[in-house]
């Protein structure tokens, strides 16, 4: 088991993000069907620069979306985790829920797991009292795992980044209370 882990579930390991998880990032982010909710398809770069974005998180609040291992392999299977949203929204800024996971490992209740785990370790670890999850209104399989994880229907909004994808701008916000 890795000796980094900052907490556990059942079969995944959460732990902060290193150089060396670039390139099996990059290859979860350039899978179209991973990224089929979202606008486009990271680069490289873009994935390098999301790695230092959650290094900076971790180290000024102590949580962000989570480099995460399947405890029997070793190997990364994508993020699960926390970062704050601050786009313009009535529940914003706020502590967001969120996964990506590689194709391979969908299928499994990983993300469920993985999402109850990180709900735990946000409200008994990091003291916070609520945590949203956001996802576009097309987007069922993250919806089914936010319904399957206790949270409950927030509302709907128009999300204010996705303005030129009309496919993806009607979103849900859930909401889980400690």
């Amino acid at each position: 088991m890795h000796k980094d882990y900052l907490f556990t579930s059942a079969r995944l390991g959460f732990r902060g993000w290193t150089e060396a998880d670039i390139a099996p990032m990059t290859a979860i982010n350039t899978d179209a069907e991973v990224m089929r909710y979202f606008p486009a398809i990271p680069t490289t770069a873009q994935t390098a620069q999301f790695v230092a974005d959650m290094q900076q998180a971790q180290a000024t609040r102590g949580y962000c979306y989570f480099a995460t291992d399947h405890l029997e392999t070793g190997e990364l299977i994508g993020f699960i985790g926390l970062h704050v949203k601050t786009f313009e929204a009535d529940f914003t800024p706020c502590t967001d829920i969120g996964w990506r996971l590689a194709r391979r490992w969908w299928g499994m209740g990983l993300a469920t797991e993985g999402a109850k785990q990180c709900l735990q370790y946000a409200f008994y670890h990091l003291g916070l009292q609520q945590v949203y999850a956001i996802a576009p209104q097309v987007n069922t399989p993250s919806i089914h795992v936010m319904e399957k994880i206790g949270m409950r229907l927030h509302g709907t909004f128009q999300h204010p980044a996705l303005v030129q994808h009309p496919w993806l701008q009607p979103c849900v916000a859930y909401i889980a209370n400690k």
